[in-house]
């Protein structure tokens, strides 16, 4: 069967050689597009071959090079996807349409993972491996650092956004393993991470709530007290307050135990 469907995109492919073997640059590219917007990709990114095969200098083998890349992401194809957009910045250091070839490489580590946004919604962040976030942060950092006035910034600053959620949301999730653990240094740790690294996020009130705990189990306590009088005065209201931290019978120590 695998033999049988090489074969057949062989097929297709030299069939495609044949037809557009007198076509202009233009009408190929027209025909690539065409089979795009209907989301044939796999006809899509043979044509684009063909026409850099054949034309490969000039606007429209670039702009093929970079459209190659977005239909492998459409057809979830990341590896392959990945690999387009980073030749065509290799090629192309400082072709105009470098904001938008940032952006889909964004989106590209962004979506690595299509229970990205399930997880999301649960904040279950303990099986999502934080490189790729963290690659794609850079990604969209450096499209809105390089190009401020690009129409792609509003939408990579949200993802952004998103993006240093999902990566606090993974430091939370190592600190509440390590704390029902009872590796109380390894738990404040992380959580200290949070505290300077993601400060603005909503997993701070907890992660000043974990070293609390942790610091009592490690008897450090003046660190444990300190930590406390931060949670009171960022988060006055915080339930973590309402009960008494330095018993093993807290609802919430059970919680994280």
């Amino acid at each position: 069967m695998a033999l049988g469907g090489c074969a057949a995109n062989k097929g297709t492919s030299d069939k495609d050689a044949q037809i557009t073997q007198d076509w202009p640059v233009e009408k190929l590219y027209a025909e690539a597009q065409d089979e795009l917007n209907s989301s044939n990709y796999t006809r899509a990114v043979k044509l684009y071959e063909l026409l850099e095969s054949r034309f490969p200098q000039g606007r429209y083998a670039q702009q093929a090079q970079l459209d190659t890349a977005y239909a492998y992401y459409k057809d979830e194809e990341r590896e392959k996807a990945l690999a387009a957009v980073e030749r065509f910045q290799r090629l192309h250091p400082q072709h105009p349409n470098m904001d938008y070839a940032l952006y889909l490489k964004g989106l590209i580590l962004f979506n690595e993972d299509k229970s990205f946004l399930n997880k999301l919604a649960s904040q279950d962040w303990s099986d999502r491996d934080p490189k790729a976030n963290r690659e794609a942060y850079q990604a969209f950092a450096e499209l809105v650092q390089r190009y401020p006035q690009s129409k792609y910034v509003e939408e990579a600053s949200k993802q952004m956004e998103k993006l240093v959620d999902a990566l606090a949301g993974n430091e939370i999730s190592v600190a509440r393993y390590y704390a029902k653990r009872g590796a109380h240094l390894a738990a404040a740790n992380r959580a200290q991470n949070i505290i300077t690294g993601f400060q603005n996020t909503r997993f701070t009130e907890e992660a000043l709530a974990i070293m609390e705990v942790s610091y009592r189990k490690m008897n450090r306590q003046q660190l444990a007290d300190d930590t406390r009088r931060i949670l009171q005065q960022n988060f006055p209201q915080s339930p973590y307050l309402q009960q008494e931290w330095r018993s093993d019978d807290a609802p919430w120590w059970r919680y994280w135990k």
